[in-house]
């Protein structure tokens, strides 16, 4: 049974093709190139842009070590252009609506689960593979999405959008594992990418100075900071670098007109390009209880009306126990006991237990019937 792994030039993704050889598979690797540089400048027609080399070129390097130290073939193919339309052209419009949208959602569904598997099984794969910490269960029937061992590793959350053909192709060799685990075989291993360092940071673009880099493809609009009453604090850049919640970066000196606790955003206002902000009795504006989700994605089975289930609004929080009204065929409305700072453009994905049943991109918040200002 031949398996093609995507090699990122990671840690996650040495081990998991190591396991497969092991396990003995007809194992190949695949690299992706997702994002570069010079490229995308042409698509915006501004070559002058201040833009960092990517760093995928060491991870190629790294990835070719990998392979060549366990005798697997490494492939190499590009996605730029598809990457380009279906992931960071999403993000980019995501915030243009003053939304906080997750990249890696989409890359997974577009990129490693789409174009990666179109692409190996052109190149005679039953099988892709990729070192995500999740596992999968292949019935007769149906294939289900489970959580990975570790949890403080699990990234079920951004598989939510994947597809039950997607899963039923899959394979996660590391899912069973802890991360100190999946560490210390790549030591016994001596892989070249033993102690490389994780990586963080948007999907394939990697760690940037997040503000500057979005600069470079949306024009900054400079607008007012505001307390909950309209009181002006101060001028924010632009409403699509700051997140509900958020609590650093703010640039609000101190006043004897309030407290000294912290400010953190409450709101934001598109119409008239306000940030809205509070202080700790403000808190209250940062919760909600339902909220209002669409494209919605089912992997294995339907989640019931009225049935409790756990959920995540992001990615590491602690399960939070919801229902669910069926709107329409692509739409939800969520309900759950008070949760601080639920983001439109985020996704609330729905578990079942260790299953991950899929989810939906979040666009609307309440706390009862009242709106919430983002």
């Amino acid at each position: 049974m031949k398996v093609i792994l995507g090699l990122s030039g990671g840690v996650d993704s040495s081990v998991a093709l190591k396991l497969l050889k092991d396990q003995g598979y007809d194992v190949e690797a695949m690299f992706m190139r997702n994002w570069d540089s010079a490229t995308n400048n042409d698509i915006l027609g501004n070559p002058d842009i201040n833009d960092d080399v990517c760093p995928q070129e060491k991870d190629f390097q790294d990835a070719k070590m990998v392979a060549d130290q366990l005798g697997i073939k490494l492939n190499r193919i590009d996605f730029i252009e598809e990457y380009w339309n279906t992931v960071f052209s999403y993000f980019l419009n995501e915030y243009k609506k003053g939304r906080t949208p997750n990249p890696d959602i989409m890359c997974n569904k577009y990129i490693k689960f789409n174009a990666f598997l179109k692409h190996a099984e052109d190149l005679g794969a039953d099988y892709i593979a990729m070192g995500h910490y999740a596992r999968v269960r292949h019935d007769k029937d149906m294939s289900y999405l489970l959580r990975g061992v570790d949890s403080n590793k699990d990234q079920t959350y951004f598989l939510s959008q994947i597809s039950q053909a997607q899963l039923r192709k899959s394979l996660f060799p590391i899912g069973h594992l802890l991360k100190t685990e999946v560490r210390q075989i790549a030591k016994n291993a001596n892989l070249y990418t033993a102690e490389k360092k994780d990586s963080t940071g948007i999907c394939f673009i990697g760690e940037r100075n997040f503000k500057d880099f979005l600069k470079n493809y949306l024009p900054a609009k400079p607008g007012k900071i505001v307390t909950m009453d309209g009181k002006v604090l101060g001028y924010h850049d632009g409403l699509m670098y700051y997140t509900i919640g958020q609590r650093k970066g703010l640039g609000i000196g101190g006043s004897k007109e309030f407290l000294n606790d912290a400010w953190f955003v409450c709101g934001k206002n598109l119409e008239t390009n306000e940030l809205i902000v509070g202080q700790g009795h403000d808190s209250f504006y940062l919760l909600s209880n339902n909220c209002f989700a669409s494209s919605l994605n089912w992997i294995s089975y339907k989640p019931e009306e009225g049935k409790k289930y756990q959920a995540k609004f992001r990615y590491r929080q602690a399960d939070q126990e919801v229902t669910l009204k069926y709107i329409s065929d692509d739409e939800i409305q969520v309900f759950y006991n008070d949760v601080r700072a639920v983001t439109p453009g985020q996704a609330v994905v729905i578990y079942d237990g260790e299953i991950c049943l899929g989810g939906g991109i979040i666009d609307s918040v309440y706390y009862d019937k009242e709106k919430r200002m983002y």
